[in-house]
């Protein structure tokens, strides 16, 4: 296990580099932020700020100027908020976090049963109902979904906040809208996992045992068709995490993602880099806790692997 953590460690290590070093890229091949920040001033003043901003620095001092710092929690001072960048990402983070964990928990309660009935009931009606709304809901993008329901339920029939996040009727239209984008994809992922499962023998050896079908799905076939979708769900955070920028525009959320969304908008170099290396930091811990779940599940999965 303590081999298992360390090479852990170093691939978060890289990882954290790689997309620094991404995002560096880009943002600075998308042009100057001093000219937004100062619109119509001289290019001598213009000049000067670069200077105090360390912008006028070679590209590979920078970078490496940011990694240092960075390695110490420092982000830099955010060029509009004129705070520092780890402090305003810190503060928005359990937003974010909120919405996406949420968002998974009203996912999975909707897929699992959905999925473990669909799979029962093979070749019914119900059955062709849930696939016809699997390619629907994954035809839709987040924030059609979030527009229309906003519509409906905030402006239509007035009965949740049109946006926000202080109480728990306004988390609901934001966590439903960011879940309706995973959920589809749990439901075949639950279907056919389960499909896979409950003919082999150790089923049917349950049900001769005089098991309710139920009991026997739930307690012995769900289990070990658990594997695929704990891998899902993993990966569907950190997609998710992703589309909590339009979920969180959207709604007015001040969440990392209405703030990167701006940050972006304004090249604010500090920020953009804090609140995507937090984004890579939780997806790297998503993608651990399902190595865990992984050995919970079926212990003969090495620890090492």
């Amino acid at each position: 296990m303590s081999a298992f953590l360390i090479r852990r460690l170093l691939r978060f290590v890289a990882v954290c580099i790689g997309v620094s070093l991404v995002t560096f890229s880009i943002l600075h091949a998308s042009g100057d932020p001093v000219a937004l920040i100062m619109p119509e001033a001289p290019e001598a003043d213009r000049a000067k700020l670069r200077d105090a901003l360390g912008l006028a620095d070679p590209l590979p001092t920078q970078f490496v100027r940011f990694v240092t710092n960075a390695a110490r929690g420092d982000f830099g001072q955010s060029f509009f908020h004129r705070e520092p960048a780890f402090r305003l990402v810190v503060e928005r983070m359990p937003t974010t976090l909120g919405l996406t964990c949420v968002a998974v928990a009203m996912a999975l309660a909707v897929a699992l049963p959905v999925g473990m009935y669909t799979a029962v009931r093979r070749n019914t009606v119900g059955d062709h109902a849930a696939t016809a709304i699997v390619f629907l809901g994954q035809s839709m993008p987040v924030f059609w979904i979030g527009i229309m329901l906003m519509l409906l339920f905030a402006v239509q029939w007035r009965l949740l906040p049109v946006s926000g996040w202080d109480s728990w009727s306004s988390m609901v239209l934001p966590a439903v809208t960011l879940g309706a984008f995973t959920t589809p994809l749990f439901m075949r992922i639950v279907r056919s996992s389960m499909l896979e499962v409950i003919n082999l023998d150790y089923v049917r050896t349950a049900r001769a045992k005089g098991l309710s079908e139920w009991l026997v799905i739930c307690r012995h076939a769900l289990r070990n068709a658990a594997l695929p979708i704990v891998t899902v769900t993993g990966l569907q955070f950190g997609l998710l995490l992703g589309g909590a920028v339009l979920t969180e525009t959207v709604f007015g959320i001040p969440g990392i993602g209405g703030l990167a969304y701006r940050a972006i908008r304004m090249r604010d170099l500090p920020m953009v880099m804090g609140t995507v290396l937090f984004a890579a930091l939780f997806i790297v811990v998503a993608n651990l806790l399902v190595d865990v779940l992984y050995r919970w599940l079926d212990p003969r999965i090495p620890g090492e692997a």
